[in-house]
């Protein structure tokens, strides 16, 4: 990862409302929430939610898809891990294997939880 696409990233996430959708969406997985439950567990209007929600989307943070009329919105979780790695690429003196197990499983993290085997 680019330095410039990690400071976009937390930029994204340098943000109450920003923080909160991206920690809703970790926990909902890969089949994502829609914008409308997005903004109803959050608690922000719908109208403030999609600049929120595409401030995340451009950092590479989330994605979105469309089914019918309803947009849903998921973690990226390769750009998630993307934006982990680019944290550890120098733990421990370059040498992240050296780290704590459960920081450097965190960049296999992803929707159905790690995998600690790869």
């Amino acid at each position: 990862m680019e330095t410039r696409n990690a400071i976009d990233a937390f930029a994204a996430l340098a943000q109450d409302t920003r923080l909160a959708v991206f920690r809703l969406l970790i926990q909902a997985g890969s089949n994502g929430l829609t914008a409308g439950d997005v903004a109803q567990r959050v608690g922000v209007p719908g109208s403030t939610l999609s600049h929120h929600l595409a401030t995340l989307e451009r950092a590479g943070l989330l994605r979105s898809w469309r089914v019918q009329r309803q947009i849903f919105y998921a973690c990226d979780y390769e750009g998630t891990r993307r934006l982990i790695a680019f944290l550890m690429e120098d733990c421990c003196q370059g040498r992240p294997e050296l780290c704590s197990a459960d920081l450097t499983q965190a960049v296999l993290c992803g929707p159905d939880g790690c995998d600690h085997d790869a």
